[in-house]
């Protein structure tokens, strides 16, 4: 009998032990708890220094689109724009879009060289690569109509290049 004791008694020791290990709340004892963790100090607090209270903001007053343009010149017997005219156009462009609804009128000339025929067809033209140039920045095509003038209406003589020049130009008019 001292056999089955030994036996028993090694048993039930072994399986204590087992028990033991395998208890999930006595090893959640057993474990080291970690350190509380530190808190650090608050930085100190500014005061909040009252700012002025903005003004409040007026509206931007409105500006009238200013529609004085001139100077578009073109090229000798041509109705392509010269490159300096390109700024005037771009300022052209950022005024009809203040007021979009705004119709105009673009008056086509040329200087007094060649045939009447010739220089009306040409003064179209030139008005009409105007309106392609607006057109191309988003303008609505609608807002505007041509007139070839021709030879007629010279702003300077046309004796010396310096006045045909000038006289080889398009006008943007206010549609009344």
């Amino acid at each position: 009998m001292n056999i089955t004791k030994n036996l028993l008694l090694t048993a039930l020791v072994a399986l204590f032990t087992l028990t033991m290990y395998s208890c999930k709340t006595k090893k959640l004892v057993a474990k080291p708890t970690p350190p509380a963790p530190v808190e650090k100090p608050a930085p100190p607090v500014e005061e909040k220094k009252t700012a002025p209270e903005p003004e409040p903001e007026k509206p931007a007053p409105v500006e009238k689109p200013n529609f004085n343009l001139d100077n578009i010149q073109f090229e000798f017997n041509s109705f392509v724009l010269k490159t300096s005219s390109f700024p005037i156009l771009d300022k052209a462009v950022a005024e009809m879009k203040k007021s979009p609804e705004t119709k105009f009128v673009l008056n086509g000339y040329s200087s007094a060289e060649g045939t009447p025929e010739h220089n009306l067809s040409l003064s179209v033209d030139r008005a009409n690569a105007v309106k392609s140039y607006f057109v191309n920045a988003g303008l609505k095509a609608d807002n505007f109509s041509i007139v070839g003038h021709g030879e007629k209406n010279p702003i300077s003589a046309n004796d010396t290049e310096e006045g045909r020049i000038l006289n080889r130009r398009t006008e943007i008019k206010v549609q009344k």
